[in-house]
């Protein structure tokens, strides 16, 4: 896979911002000047439509010069006319059952490395994985099992925050993660603070922007990078 370009971002709005206004300059560097056609995967949204979200991608990806269309619209046999692929984020497992169940993995998944831009954030960063295991989210369906798209080796936490809430008497995050690594002990996990993201070409992979990460690997204590960090070994 060394042609691919991927941009997994832990959440699309950062506060006191609009939406994507924190990455647009990374965004419309990533995809290139000229009118691109994108194929944008509304289905992690559970409380608003598939036209309503749709709808939104396609007034913000428009000041931008690109033309969004609805994955729910059009089908895999589609694909080969779009120029890069953007899924949205929301809940992981409707974004995963609903992918799954209308067949378009294997065509994402192909397209994308053969070079096709790959954008995501929050469940579309998780659906860049190897499987949807490290997601925040609810199971509010069943999605026919958690492999996703596997366009990355490690696995992310979006939204990630090694915070716990007073009294709270639930397991942290880092809790948590450190639970799928100890039943994964040969996966990386990659906790993304908000406002952060990993910038994929290639062999080589770059953490931008924001707080950072936290790098959990089994066996070892985990450990934060900063923004500029190198990730290329995550992708051996």
């Amino acid at each position: 896979m060394a042609t691919r370009k991927l941009l997994l971002l832990s959440n699309s709005r950062n506060p006191r911002c609009g939406w994507l206004d924190h990455v647009e300059p990374l965004i419309r560097e990533f995809l290139g000047d000229g009118r691109k056609s994108i194929l944008f995967l509304p289905f992690a949204a559970v409380t608003i439509s598939y036209d309503a979200y749709v709808a939104m991608a396609r007034k913000r990806f428009a000041q931008m010069g690109y033309a969004v269309t609805g994955a729910h619209k059009t089908t895999p046999a589609s694909i080969g006319k779009f120029d890069a692929i953007v899924v949205g984020g929301g809940n992981t497992f409707h974004l995963l059952a609903e992918a799954r169940s209308r067949k378009w993995l294997a065509p994402i998944r192909a397209r994308v490395k053969a070079g096709v831009p790959f954008i995501g954030w929050s469940a579309g960063a998780n659906f860049a994985c190897p499987t949807i295991r490290t997601t925040n989210d609810m199971p509010v369906i069943d999605p026919r099992g958690f492999d996703a798209l596997g366009l990355v080796p490690f696995q992310i936490n979006p939204h990630y925050t090694e915070k716990k809430i007073k009294g709270h008497g639930g397991e942290s995050r880092d809790d948590r993660i450190g639970e799928f690594t100890k039943v994964n002990p040969k996966v990386a996990v990659l906790g993304l603070r908000e406002g952060s993201l990993v910038k994929v070409e290639g062999a080589r992979a770059k953490l931008l922007l924001g707080a950072g990460a936290r790098l959990f690997r089994h066996g070892r204590k985990a450990r934060d990078l900063r923004a500029g960090a190198d990730l290329s070994a995550l992708l051996k």
